[in-house]
């Protein structure tokens, strides 16, 4: 496994790259699998053919349509069904929570469909918000 970011080769225990100190999955000029650069927008790496996973970066919904993800987050946003589908399971499950105990899952759907509206939602599925 090598950094996405700097290139080096990484154990596939480790959080963060040594090298760089950039946190593991971060940085799309590096094939994961080769270490070899990668095309900038590229989908598969040109010198071992492995898909090239994409690190969520703002804007980026993991793949999601954007105009699929707004209608989602708008009618089910409150019981967190397009943090599901983005892979960020701990989220959902928090607005299920919110939403049955207190209410509070509206508001915080209302503030990811701003966030996606506007390109500045960040997909990751280690954090709650």
């Amino acid at each position: 496994m090598f950094c996405k970011n700097c290139g080096k080769e990484i154990n596939e225990n480790q959080a963060i790259c040594l090298s760089c100190g950039v946190k593991k999955g971060t940085g799309s000029t590096f094939c994961e699998n080769c270490g070899q650069t990668v095309a900038e927008g590229s989908d598969v790496c040109l010198n071992c053919g492995v898909a090239v996973k994409k690190s969520g970066a703002a804007g980026d919904l993991a793949g999601k349509d954007k105009t699929t993800m707004i209608i989602v987050c708008l009618f089910l946003g409150g019981i967190g069904i397009h943090n599901f589908m983005m892979g960020e399971t701990k989220k959902g499950i928090l607005k299920i929570v919110l939403t049955c105990c207190t209410g509070l899952g509206g508001i915080f759907a209302l503030i990811d469909l701003i966030k996606i509206c506007t390109d500045k939602y960040e997909v990751n599925p280690d954090k709650f918000f």
